[in-house]
């Protein structure tokens, strides 16, 4: 039987950090849906805009499931998942709404911000299925290391997360634009990068996280049943 003490805590979902971290998870993942419609080449390799932040809304992540549980990242999650949706829809809104005259953009706007539904699929169908996965990992490690080998946790989370996510988004979102080793090119690219990048941020991560479990008050209190 484990020891209170070491057992793995949770705050609660009511305390000022905790909506501080929603919002900046679901911006996060926002903006990184507007800079994914691009891709770039650094080099052999092919990368999409959602690269600069997106690995932040994993890591941002795995900080509301350690710190506040399943339950709470969960909602998170889904509240993020609802804005992706209404921001494709918002954007869509504007592209059919009548260009003023003199505004000669509405090319440059649709091909950037222009409705994509095989992209806003990929983006949400990703999202949704590898956050969820992500925490629910995190969550089950933790049950049975306590509060122990965190790194553990965030490391193997991300592996199953972001495998699910990478290779949901690239299946739906270019699977026949980009073909044959291309294709692979894309999948294993962004998955290792986004991988590799939990792991050379794994310092700032833990960093984050004492804090956070410091400054709340209800952390060592309260524990979640998942």
């Amino acid at each position: 039987m484990k020891s209170t003490e070491n057992a793995p805590h949770y705050a609660q979902a009511t305390t000022s950090l905790y909506p501080v971290i929603s919002a900046v998870f679901v911006a996060l993942l926002v903006i990184s849906n507007v800079g994914a419609t691009k891709l770039f080449t650094v080099g052999p390799l092919i990368l999409d805009g959602g690269a600069f932040l997106f690995p932040l809304v994993y890591i941002t992540g795995d900080v509301l499931s350690e710190v506040y549980g399943f339950r709470a990242a969960r909602r998170t999650i889904l509240v993020g998942f609802a804005m992706a949706i209404l921001s494709a829809v918002t954007f869509y809104a504007i592209q059919l709404s009548p260009a003023a005259p003199g505004w000669d953009n509405q090319e440059a706007y649709v091909a950037i911000l222009g409705f994509v539904p095989r992209i806003v699929l990929a983006s949400v169908s990703g999202f949704l299925v590898g956050q969820l996965l992500n925490s629910y990992v995190l969550v089950k490690i933790k049950e049975r290391t306590d509060e122990s080998v965190l790194w553990f946790r965030l490391i193997g989370s991300t592996v199953v997360g972001e495998f699910a996510d990478t290779l949901a988004f690239c299946t739906i979102a270019f699977y026949g634009i980009l073909t044959g080793k291309d294709f692979l090119n894309y999948i294993a690219v962004g998955y290792i990068y986004k991988c590799l990048l939990e792991v050379v941020l794994l310092p700032i991560t833990y960093r984050v996280i004492a804090y956070i479990k410091r400054n709340e008050p209800t952390y060592e209190f309260h524990r979640e049943i998942v």
